[in-house]
């Protein structure tokens, strides 16, 4: 294997990625998907490997500290809670700031990824802590499910998650019983085919 062709090894337990001169390197995009218990005050656990890509992706984390999260719950029709990394969330903003100031655009996302957001941290557990105003936003009650989405994570109720589940499942069955997902990665990525 050439020097310049590292190959990466993941570790599910650490979320951490060795290439093969053992050198660590932080996993940056969550993956993955579970169902966590939401306690009475609205506490549930991140997954751990959700945990870990919060820490890498915060600049101002170190042992001992937690990560810093940014919860974006949206207007009434958002069913689920976005969370971004401090990374991701800056990406955001930067896009945000570099719009006309005052214009229709701008207000709206101002309104969304500022207004309509809950920066927090995590426990010293890993749990996140839901406010009953977010839990009751999109329904949740005993139960959170966590899903990953490249640089960010959602929040869904589980019968919410299905229900959007079985609309993405139908929309990928209507290209046909053989389609292979990954055709759509050679797609025009500014065409239509990014619907």
């Amino acid at each position: 294997m050439a020097a310049d062709q590292l190959a990466v090894f993941s570790s599910k337990k650490s979320g951490r990625e060795t290439d093969i001169r053992g050198h660590l390197h932080v996993a940056q995009r969550f993956r993955g998907e579970s169902v966590h218990k939401v306690d009475s005050k609205g506490r549930v656990s991140i997954p751990a490997l959700f945990r870990r890509v919060l820490e890498a992706a915060d600049p101002d984390w170190t042992d001992g500290l937690q990560p810093n999260v940014v919860v974006v719950y949206g207007g009434a029709n958002q069913k689920y809670l976005e969370c971004y990394t401090v990374k991701a969330i800056e990406e955001v903003d930067a896009k945000i700031s570099a719009l006309p100031r005052g214009s229709k655009r701008r207000r709206a996302l101002e309104r969304i990824f500022n207004g309509q957001s809950l920066p927090t941290q995590t426990d010293d557990t890993g749990r996140l802590v839901l406010p009953a105003q977010l839990r009751e936003k999109i329904g949740i009650s005993d139960k959170a499910y966590f899903t990953a989405s490249g640089d960010t994570f959602q929040i869904w109720a589980p019968d919410a998650f299905e229900a959007r589940d079985a609309d993405l499942e139908e929309f990928v069955a209507m290209e046909g019983e053989d389609f292979d997902p990954l055709t759509w990665l050679d797609d025009d990525p500014f065409g239509s085919a990014g619907e």
